[in-house]
């Protein structure tokens, strides 16, 4: 067991070094949903003029849109985040990397574990830039607000991580794998709430955001910053910290089993 602590722990240093050395991969997931965010606030702000915005986005109303887009930027940059730290899976088969770690003595669980905890405290630094400067589109912060909406992010970026992994290892290519990433997680971020509320949704789209894992860490973030952290509810926590554990535990299962485990 100690072994496999410390193949954790030199497996995780080495994810946050390639991620240190790879200023890109900040801009990317930083840059684009600041972007976004910007034109759909201030550009497309005014086409909410006319209804409030009610349901999962109590309280929020046309003139906070901006406000509203918040967990939902903070959300894309987990997801963005996520999805690099799964498919550098696929760097690691090309460079050889990953054979050597196959047959080292190193558990299946420090490989794994090593991706979606660097994953999840890389996207929880880069989601916080994104928490602390909503300030700017008028939310109110407090230490206890920001504690939960990361600790929202952080069970995000372990599902999708986890979910990346178990597809990075069936897929051979990094074109292959953009492919799929995008045909599944792509709907899941648009149907999660992170651009528009569920209570303006039809009743099979109201559904199928209901049933998104990814609605609950959003919503969960969303409420802790423009309701405060003790508003948060019981189902918001339990269907973050499930999603985690599962995703998680889909990647440990699919990588398990192909290594013979």
């Amino acid at each position: 067991m100690s072994a496999g602590f410390m193949a954790l722990r030199s497996l995780c240093g080495r994810e946050l070094t390639r991620f240190s050395r790879q200023p890109a991969r900040i801009v990317a997931s930083i840059g684009t949903p600041a972007i976004i965010w910007v034109v759909l606030a201030s550009g497309l702000g005014g086409s909410f003029m006319l209804r409030a915005m009610g349901g999962e986005g109590a309280g929020v109303n046309a003139t906070s849109y901006g406000a509203y887009l918040v967990a939902g930027m903070a959300a894309m940059s987990a997801v963005f985040t996520s999805i690099f730290a799964a498919m550098s899976l696929i760097e690691d088969r090309a460079e050889g990397f990953l054979q050597a770690v196959l047959v080292s003595p190193a558990p299946s669980w420090a490989m794994v574990g090593a991706k979606v905890f660097s994953a999840a405290l890389v996207a929880s630094v880069q989601s916080g830039v994104i928490i602390l400067a909503s300030p700017l589109a008028g939310v109110s912060l407090d230490v206890a607000s920001v504690m939960v909406a990361l600790a929202g992010v952080a069970m995000m970026a372990l599902g999708i991580t986890g979910l990346g992994l178990a597809l990075a290892w069936k897929v051979n290519s990094t074109s292959g794998f953009h492919g799929v990433m995008n045909l599944v997680l792509m709907p899941m971020l648009l149907l999660s709430g992170a651009f528009f509320p569920l209570s303006g949704a039809s009743s099979i789209m109201a559904v199928l955001m209901k049933i998104n894992p990814l609605t609950w860490p959003s919503e969960l973030i969303r409420t802790a910053l423009l309701n405060g952290a003790g508003s948060t509810t019981v189902w918001q926590w339990g269907g973050s910290a499930a999603f985690a554990v599962l995703g998680a535990g889909l990647g440990l299962v699919v990588m398990g089993r192909g290594r013979g485990e």
